[in-house]
């Protein structure tokens, strides 16, 4: 993946530097409330609300920071450069898209952030992934995520190669703001006061599976504009989407699968549905709500 020719995005929010004391709760209990989130699938958004958990446990005092000193020694960060560009690919893209449709794209913020933060969806650590916040429209990163990508989850060999699946989760969190702006995670909200959590957690699954699309949509156009791919870039981003399904994180946690505590999406569904937005170019395309048999 090249980035020269991206543009870079000013929406970059960096609090690297700062680390977060957590007064009020253990940080074993964050820990450990951390993992139990990652097994799952559980992602702090707006549906299955497991920053509302954690900000519930801590209302009254909220976190304080304490200023270390700057992790990138005064080098170039590569890492921030790198996000900066596809953020402003993305916004690019977004903004001429929605244009199209006579509407106006209002970019979020993406944070980066060490270990811990917080945000209006409450408490965030980099146990719980990368999530996208609706109430204050920014998505949070601990880039630490993208090690354990490559560690983890096997799904690229180095780091160069990770590249386009790094740009990919930050393309489906920007996805979760495309529904936002759209009205869709309003409505999906309403959609699941009152279901039982299986239910709730089939239209997570849409929604998610509906970010992986607008993900792929956004790669269609910025490879038209930029021509930034480079051979095996799709397959490795590919391989991402499958290795981060829910069937094959619960296999590998907790060595059985349950379909009913999908969040995300299978692996084969992931990576069917990266690949509709990616063919197509087309936000129509990505209407998983009404997909059968999904």
């Amino acid at each position: 993946m090249r980035i020269d020719e991206l543009p870079r995005s000013d929406r970059i929010e960096d609090r690297r530097a700062a680390r977060m004391r957590a007064g009020g709760i253990g940080i074993g209990t964050l820990i450990i409330l951390g993992l139990i989130g990652w097994a799952l699938g559980i992602n702090p958004l707006y549906l299955v609300g497991g920053a509302e958990i954690l900000s519930r446990m801590w209302p009254s005092q909220p976190p304080a920071y304490s200023e270390t000193t700057d992790r990138t020694g005064g080098q170039p960060d590569q890492m921030k450069e790198f996000v900066s560009a596809v953020l402003g690919s993305t916004e690019v893209q977004w903004t001429e898209l929605f244009a199209q449709a006579n509407s106006r794209y209002q970019p979020p913020s993406l944070v980066m952030f060490s270990g811990a933060t917080s945000s209006a969806c409450g408490f965030a650590q980099s146990a719980m992934g990368p999530f996208y916040c609706p109430l204050d429209r920014k998505v949070y990163l601990d880039t630490s995520f993208f090690e354990d990508m490559q560690r983890r989850f096997g799904a690229c060999d180095t780091a160069k190669a990770c590249q386009f699946s790094e740009a990919y989760v930050i393309a489906h969190e920007i996805g979760h703001h495309v529904q936002n702006l759209l009205g869709i995670l309003p409505r999906l909200q309403q959609m699941q006061q009152g279901m039982d959590r299986a239910d709730a957690n089939r239209l997570q699954v849409m929604a998610e599976l509906q970010a992986d699309c607008f993900a792929g949509v956004w790669a269609n156009h910025a490879q038209h504009k930029w021509k930034f791919l480079d051979p095996g870039d799709v397959e490795t981003a590919l391989q991402t989407a499958s290795a981060i399904g829910d069937d094959r994180l619960q296999r590998r946690t907790q060595g059985y699968i349950v379909p009913d505590a999908f969040t995300h999406g299978s692996s084969r569904q992931r990576v069917s549905w990266f690949i509709t937005g990616l063919k197509s170019g087309e936000i129509a395309s990505c209407d998983t709500f009404n997909a059968p048999n999904l």
